[in-house]
């Protein structure tokens, strides 16, 4: 068995031939029991390589996810939730990665509560998709949840950059 910085080990002290295999999550990180490769030196040294720079993951705060479903279905019409994810995602700049666990609990409460209509049917690749449009309670609940954010953000801005007072 070689020493510490003299090569590889292949003996069966749990030591392996080649560099174990890591799967990233969408926000490029480890998922939980998931270890990072480890680059093969044998006996070299290494060196970290540049990763490029991503912007930071956001997390959705609560009650602002229904907003952006309503206002995807609104600019874009019709669309499966797959492809409401990805514009999402993608109007986010990526710094969004949404879970389908998330999403679909929110799209199944929005078609409950009557302000989205899902329709089964085919999609682009010709697979069984269901697509979901805005209704007209669903416009009037879009409209109410942009003024609030407006007045939500309005109100914490006025706290982030008070005025002086003399």
């Amino acid at each position: 068995m070689a020493r510490r910085g003299q090569g590889p080990s292949y003996g069966t002290s749990g030591a392996t031939a080649s560099p174990m295999l890591s799967f990233r999550n969408r926000s490029g990180h480890n998922s939980p029991g998931e270890t990072r490769p480890q680059p093969l030196s044998y006996g070299l040294p290494t060196y970290p390589t540049a990763q490029p720079e991503m912007p930071p993951k956001l997390d959705v705060k609560q009650g602002t996810l229904n907003l952006m479903v309503l206002r995807t279905l609104d600019v874009l019409g019709p669309l499966h939730g797959y492809g409401i994810a990805r514009r999402i995602e993608e109007t986010s700049g990526n710094r969004l990665v949404l879970n389908y666990g998330t999403l679909y609990p929110a799209l199944v409460k929005l078609e409950q509560e009557g302000a989205i209509v899902g329709e089964w049917r085919p999609s682009e690749n010709n697979r069984r998709a269901k697509f979901y449009t805005l209704t007209a309670a669903g416009r009037k609940q879009l409209a109410r949840e942009t003024r609030e954010w407006h007045e939500t953000a309005d109100l914490i801005g006025a706290f982030l950059a008070p005025r002086r007072e003399a």
